[in-house]
């Protein structure tokens, strides 16, 4: 297929027409090329690990940070979580058909809705490669085709797996046309994506704070935008030191790099001198750079082992997608939920607390996609939320919000049924 903008205006008509037959593919087939997916992922592991390696060294020499490399790097045990994502796609129900919220009315008349496919899903996304498939199991599964363009740092690994892909649902017996790949990395194919309102029913874009601000800008179809994750942990007066330390150190450490790490741990004052030693030698035990407020560091700089820095105002409401975070003693709950509402990003927060009642404030007053008492905000994540994957984690509260699965890649329509009815 020809290249540049009539090359991406022919794969946009390619999509549009699988869609349509998409909409009414078997459960059946559709898991089928999703299980085919996942085999072949594995079975073609050589050439999509070597195609990944062309991109991380590539990007590595180019002086990519250490965070946006993790994100790009594949290897086996990656590769198996991809393919297991998929196969956990394929085992969830079909939300394509579900008919729900029938009723009777008083003329006889069944009114109801009916689950659709949204269509043409678009997406924009950066760094990571296994959003490839993550992005293209979803889509298949709920029906809608999909149109990928992904950064040229994964052009390599992108290009191998989608490759995968195509030959998977061939076998399984989709639609022609369903997954399309833009692999050329000229920009401007970005912007002209973004006017294709006429194929494109939805873009989904994934990545750093200047494309999701590029998209939303210029695009001229629905978007829905994850941004950037500023996740703060309220340890409470009232919370298991133990728990707080454990929740903590998870939420920064198991993997940094990602959305839903934590930013800034807020410490209540009654409990900051029982807690921060500790939390603060856990932390410390990974390296982890910390940037505290005065209170904070008058607790902390007794230990001379700590990696101890004061916090600027720049550090409060700053992803740092490292080994560095924020610590502030706030006076009460009310501190906590003030600085949350004025730094968060609208990603993940959490509580650690034994208090019912303050655990509920913080749910019913804190305004994000994920809110949690007495869990690390790592778990805001397809997979961990029984979506199997996830096409983004949402930010905006219309039309999905949080972890978007399958039922957030489809509309409804309405269904009507009678015996006869007209209208007085």
């Amino acid at each position: 297929m020809e290249s540049g903008i009539e090359g991406l205006k022919a794969k946009g008509k390619a999509a549009k027409a699988a869609a349509h037959k998409l909409a009414y593919v078997s459960t059946d087939v559709k898991n089928m090329a999703l299980n085919n997916i996942a085999d072949d992922m594995l079975l073609k592991r050589e050439s999509i690990l070597a195609a990944n390696k062309k991109d991380y060294t590539a990007a590595k020499a180019s002086g990519m940070g250490a965070a946006l490399l993790d994100r790009l790097m594949l290897d086996e045990k990656r590769l198996e979580g991809i393919a297991a994502d998929t196969r956990d796609v394929a085992a969830l129900p079909d939300p394509v058909g579900e008919v729900y919220d029938m009723r009777t009315m008083p003329n006889g008349l069944q009114i109801g809705k009916k689950r659709v496919p949204i269509g043409v899903i678009g997406t924009i996304y950066e760094s990571r490669p296994n959003v490839t498939v993550d992005i293209a199991a979803l889509c298949l599964k709920s029906g809608n085709a999909v149109i990928l363009r992904g950064g040229k740092e994964t052009l390599n690994s992108n290009t191998a797996i989608v490759k995968v892909i195509k030959e998977a649902c061939v076998k399984a017996g989709m639609p022609d046309g369903c997954v399309q790949f833009i692999d050329n990395t000229d920009h401007s194919l970005v912007r002209a994506m973004l006017k294709m309102n006429d194929v494109i029913d939805l873009i989904v874009p994934r990545g750093g704070a200047g494309l999701i601000k590029i998209v939303k800008e210029n695009a001229t179809m629905a978007v829905v935008a994850g941004g950037i994750g500023v996740c703060h942990t309220y340890v409470d007066k009232n919370a298991d030191v133990q728990d707080a330390i454990d929740i903590v150190y998870n939420a920064k450490v198991q993997r940094p790099t990602v959305c839903n790490a934590l930013d800034t741990v807020l410490v209540h004052k009654d409990v900051a001198k029982n807690c921060l030693p500790g939390m603060a030698a856990r932390l410390n035990s990974a390296q982890v750079e910390l940037h505290c407020d005065e209170r904070a560091i008058t607790i902390l700089e007794a230990d001379k082992s700590l990696k101890l820095k004061k916090a600027v105002e720049e550090d409060w409401g700053r992803e740092f997608l490292a080994l560095i975070a924020a610590i502030k003693v706030v006076d009460s709950l009310d501190g906590a939920l003030e600085h949350i509402e004025k730094y968060g990003s609208g990603h993940s927060e959490a509580i650690i607390t034994e208090d019912y009642s303050a655990a509920m404030r913080f749910l019913n007053e804190v305004d994000a996609a994920a809110v949690y008492v007495n869990a690390s905000t790592r778990y805001t994540d397809g997979s961990q939320f029984g979506l199997g994957a996830e096409v983004g984690i949402s930010t905006q509260k219309l039309h999905a919000r949080g972890p978007m699965g399958l039922k957030e890649l489809t509309s409804y329509k309405w269904i009507i049924l009678g015996t006869g009815q007209v209208r007085p």
